[in-house]
C-alpha cells in the first residue's frame, strides 16, 4: 500500500503535534508499507524517517490558491492509494482516494468576528472559501477521523454524515514531555519561576487567547478570588498574538503574569508548582493541557463544554464557563480542601495514562488497511 501524509504543517503548534507524533509511532508501528510524506521546503532539508518513508518536497503554504492547484498535480505523480490528510484543507479537485481529520468546528459553533484582524467583506470571504473546502473534504473522503466523540457528533450534526463513516481516535501526552519533566531538578524549577516573578501560590492556564478559549473570564475571577487569597497569582502562558497583547493592554494587575510563549521545561515547571490548571474556554476539540496537568500530578478545574468532560472524566472539577461565580467558586473548592486535592491528583494520574499516541497510530493504520482491503477486493 502507498500511502500519502500531507505533514506541511509539521511545526506548527496543535495540528503539528498530531502530525510528528502519528509519524512517529507509525514508523515504529509499520515497516511494510510505503508511506509518502509531503513537507514544506524547510522539513525537507532538516528531517529524516526510516527507510519506508519518503520525503518529497511540497512547499505550498495552506489556505492557498498554489495549495488547491498544484498540491493534487504533486500528489498524483506518486500513484498513491490513500492520502491522509490531518487537516480541513483538502484540494477540492484532488481526486484520489483519501482520509481527512477534523479536530474541531470551532468555526462553525462560535462566531469568529471577534476573533480576526481582517474587515467584515474579507473575513465573510474567507469564511465561505472554509466552509466550501470544509464540506468537500467530508463529503468526498473515504473516512473522517476525529479526535472526541464530541466532535463526531458535531459533525454528524451539522453534516449529516453516517456516523460510521467516522472514526475516534483521542490523542494524549507526548512521551517525550513525560521523560523531560523526570530529568528535571530542583535548580532549574526554581530558576524558572524567578525568572517569571512567581514566588506565590498560582493558577495556571496555557493556550491562546482567542475569544472562544474564554481568557477574560477566567481573569475576571481571578480577580473576584483575590478578595480572599490576597498573595494568589494567576500565569497565563501562550505565544504573544493580538489577542494575548489586547489582555494584556485591558488587565493589568500585579499578579497576573503574562509569560508569552514557554519551553517544554519551562511549560513542565509552571504545570507542575501550580495550585491549580484551569481552563475555561467555550469550545475544545479535545484538551490535551488537561492531560499535561493530569500527568504532572496538578488538579484541574476546567469548563463543563463540548469535549472537556470527555477528556478529563472524573478526575476534574467542572464550572459553567459563562458563570463567573460559578468559575470562583470551583477553583476556591479545589483550592482549600486538601483532601479533594490529593484525590483529584490520583484520579488524573490515572486518567492521563488512558490516552495514547500508539493507540491512536493504530487505530489509523487500521482504518488505512481496511481502506485499501475494501477498494481492493471490489
Amino acid at each position: 500500500m502507498r500511502v500519502g501524509v500531507d505533514a506541511r504543517m509539521y511545526r506548527e503548534s496543535g495540528i503539528g503535534r498530531y502530525i510528528r507524533n502519528l509519524l512517529a509511532h507509525l514508523q515504529k508501528l509499520d515497516q511494510e508499507n510505503e508511506y509518502f510524506i509531503f513537507l514544506l521546503e524547510k522539513d525537507y532539508k532538516t528531517l529524516d524517517f526510516q527507510k519506508n518513508f519518503t520525503k518529497v518536497k511540497a512547499d505550498f503554504r495552506w489556505y492557498t490558491l498554489t495549495e488547491q492547484i498544484k498540491l493534487p498535480i504533486l500528489l498524483n505523480q506518486y500513484k498513491l492509494d490513500l492520502v491522509h490528510f490531518p487537516h480541513f484543507n483538502v484540494p477540492v479537485f484532488y481526486k484520489g482516494k483519501f482520509i481527512v481529520t477534523i479536530h474541531d468546528l470551532i468555526h462553525h459553533r462560535v462566531s469568529m468576528k471577534r476573533a480576526t484582524t481582517h474587515s467584515a467583506f474579507i473575513f465573510q470571504l474567507k469564511q465561505m472559501g472554509y466552509k466550501k473546502i470544509f464540506k468537500t473534504a467530508l463529503e468526498k473522503s473515504e473516512k473522517i477521523i476525529t479526535v472526541s466523540k464530541f466532535v463526531k457528533q458535531d459533525i454528524i450534526q451539522h453534516y449529516n454524515i453516517n456516523e460510521e463513516k467516522i472514526i475516534v481516535t483521542p490523542e494524549a501526552v507526548e512521551e517525550s514531555f513525560i521523560t523531560l519533566s523526570k530529568k528535571l531538578n530542583k535548580e532549574t524549577e526554581e530558576s524558572i519561576l524567578k525568572k517569571f516573578d512567581i514566588r506565590n501560590p498560582y493558577l495556571f492556564y496555557v493556550g491562546n487567547a482567542h475569544p472562544h478559549k474564554n481568557v477574560e473570564s477566567l481573569i475576571n475571577a481571578f480577580l473576584k478570588l483575590k478578595k480572599n487569597f490576597k498573595y494568589l497569582k494567576l500565569v497565563l502562558a501562550g505565544h504573544d498574538h493580538y489577542f494575548w497583547e489586547r489582555l494584556k493592554n485591558e488587565y493589568k494587575h500585579e499578579d497576573i503574569v503574562y509569560t508569552g510563549f514557554v519551553t517544554d521545561v519551562e511549560l513542565i515547571v509552571l504545570y507542575k508548582n501550580a495550585e491549580v490548571f484551569i481552563t475555561a474556554s467555550l469550545e475544545e476539540g479535545f484538551g490535551i493541557p488537561i492531560l499535561e496537568a493530569f500527568a504532572l500530578n496538578t488538579p484541574v478545574v476546567c469548563s463543563n463544554r463540548t469535549s472537556l468532560p470527555e477528556v478529563g472524566g472524573g478526575a476534574a472539577i467542572y464550572f459553567d464557563p459563562t458563570n463567573i461565580d460559578d468559575m470562583q467558586s470551583k477553583i476556591t473548592q479545589v483550592k482549600t480542601n486538601k483532601n479533594l486535592r490529593k484525590s483529584l491528583v490520583e484520579k488524573g494520574k490515572k486518567r492521563a495514562a488512558l490516552f495514547s499516541w500508539k493507540r491512536l497510530a493504530r487505530q489509523t493504520l487500521r482504518t488505512y488497511t481496511s481502506i485499501h482491503e475494501s477498494s481492493t477486493s471490489t
